[in-house]
Order: C-alpha cells, then structure tokens, then sequence
C-alpha cells in the first residue's frame, strides 16, 4: 500500500529536499497547510528552518497545533525534522520562552559549551555521527555509529531517557533523534543526508 504522506506547511521555507526523498521512496506526498485538508493521510512530517518562536506562531495561527495534537491521539504517526523536532517539545527559551506541541517531555535551549574554550561553531553544520539507541525503530538495521547532516545551534534536553532514540556530541552530548509512540523526531535532517537519511524515512513510512 502506498504510504499517503502530508508535509505539514506553516510557512517553514524550502520543502523541495523533503518532497524529493519522500516520493523517492515511493509515497503519495501532498503539501497542506489547511487543517480542514489534512485528513486521510497515514503520516505528517513537520519541518522546519529558522526560529522556535515564530514557528509556533504560525502553527497556531493556522490551527495546526490543535490538528496535530489530535491526529497523533488518533494514533497517525509524525516526524519533526531538525527545528520540527524541537516543536514536538514542551517550550523553547529561543527568542523568549514558547510553548511548544508538548507531545515530547523537554525544553529546547541553545548549546550551552563555550565555542572559544572548545574550538567548536555555534551553530553546528555539517556531518556528523550519532549513536542510536537499541531498539529504536527509526534506526532499524543500522549500525552503532551513523552520519547524518546537521544545521542547528539549540537543542532538545528531553525531561526523561526514555524518547531518546539517538545521542550525538557537539561540544556536549545531545538528542540526535526522538520517538515516542507514533511520534519521532530527529534533529538532523534525513532528507539532505543521502542514503542514511532515505534508509531512516523508509523506516519511519514502514514501522510506524
């Protein structure tokens, strides 16, 4: 069966990558910003560029919030891709403190090492490796070690283990990726990290 995928649209910027690898994979893949459209759809990716704040003032504004929040207690699975991931949170201290979908126990703040002590770039860019959890589905049939592209300069401090589904270092550890129920996230993004990334959204289109 072909996977019915919506990219949920806020005004986040540039989906084409997105889009591209999604239907790559074989998905039936529709752009929506209206609530009212966005039913009958097996998964939602939620991604994201740019500031937590007006994110989620243009998801609210929208009504997508409430949309999102009910489609996954209806048990349809989505995926937040790098700033999306961090939406899934409670509230983000970027631009002033924002609530966020609360779906993921956590608070997003920006990385707390000091760039001239370590020799590390705020924000983070480029490749770099994580390690999966066991058992996470996202990471199904990968190794202990895996590469994946990165743009970010915030991160998700999870209240709990228990939805970490990957780690990676950048100065200090951080949350790589998340799942919890039909919801993930990852704070890269699959979708500019080749092969890596298709193999990790076939995962998400299939197990969850």
């Amino acid at each position: 069966m072909t996977n019915k995928v919506a990219i949920v649209d806020y005004g986040a910027g540039n989906l084409r990558s997105v889009i591209r690898a999604l239907t790559h994979l074989g998905a039936h893949v529709t752009v929506q910003g209206d609530p009212d459209r966005l039913r009958g759809y097996s998964h939602f990716v939620l991604p994201g560029v740019g500031s937590f704040r007006r994110a989620m003032d243009m998801i609210r504004s929208r009504g997508l919030d409430q949309l999102l929040c009910e489609r996954v207690a209806e048990g349809v699975p989505l995926l937040g891709i790098c700033l999306g991931m961090q939406l899934l949170a409670a509230g983000s201290s970027e631009d002033g403190e924002t609530q966020g979908l609360g779906l993921i126990a956590g608070e997003v703040d920006r990385f707390s090492f000091d760039p001239a002590a370590t020799g590390l770039k705020i924000p983070h860019v480029g490749f770099d490796a994580v390690t999966p959890a066991a058992g996470s589905l996202l990471f199904s049939g990968f190794g202990q070690e895996v590469d994946f592209y990165f743009t970010h300069s915030f991160r998700l401090l999870c209240a709990t283990q228990e939805p970490v589904a990957a780690e990676a270092w950048h100065g200090e550890f951080y949350v790589a990726a998340v799942e919890q129920g039909v919801v993930a996230g990852t704070q890269f993004h699959p979708e500019k990290s080749q092969a890596n990334g298709l193999k990790l959204l076939a995962n998400f289109l299939e197990r969850f």
